[in-house]
């Protein structure tokens, strides 16, 4: 009897390690950081995605002036990431395009690095996943 329950025991610490592992799509998660075209001239972003089982969805700085993302696309094969929106302003929508590196993949903490294009602005980002 003490045997089977030892059995039971383990068994359900294994299962449990098992289902914490499981993090699901790379990119899902609320991600924070910043863009700019150098070090003193920072915009912050918060960005959330999320894996459906078919795509990935997304808005940048959800709130009253979120933005939604209207293409996220991951290239596993180098593990690549580039995303498109149109931002509203006071002058008129502006599209936001980025492309970037996913690092630390195995991190729960993962980071996204890349070249950020805002109107005519471009710069460098930096996400890390919350």
């Amino acid at each position: 009897m003490r045997k089977a329950g030892a059995c039971l025991i383990g068994a359900i610490v294994a299962l449990a390690a098992l289902a914490a592992a499981q993090e699901g799509h790379p990119l899902t998660g609320t991600w924070s950081g910043d863009w700019g075209p150098g070090a003193a001239q920072r915009t912050h972003i918060t960005m959330v995605m999320a894996w459906d089982g078919k795509t990935v969805s997304g808005t940048i700085n959800p709130g009253p002036d979120q933005v939604p993302v209207s293409a996220i696309a991951l290239d596993v094969t180098n593990w690549t990431v580039r995303f498109d929106a149109d931002a509203k302003s006071a002058s008129g929508p502006v599209r936001i395009s980025a492309e970037g590196r996913l690092d630390d993949i195995a991190s729960a903490h993962r980071t996204i690095t890349g070249t950020w294009r805002q109107g005519t602005a471009k710069g460098d980002f930096k996400l890390t996943r919350d």
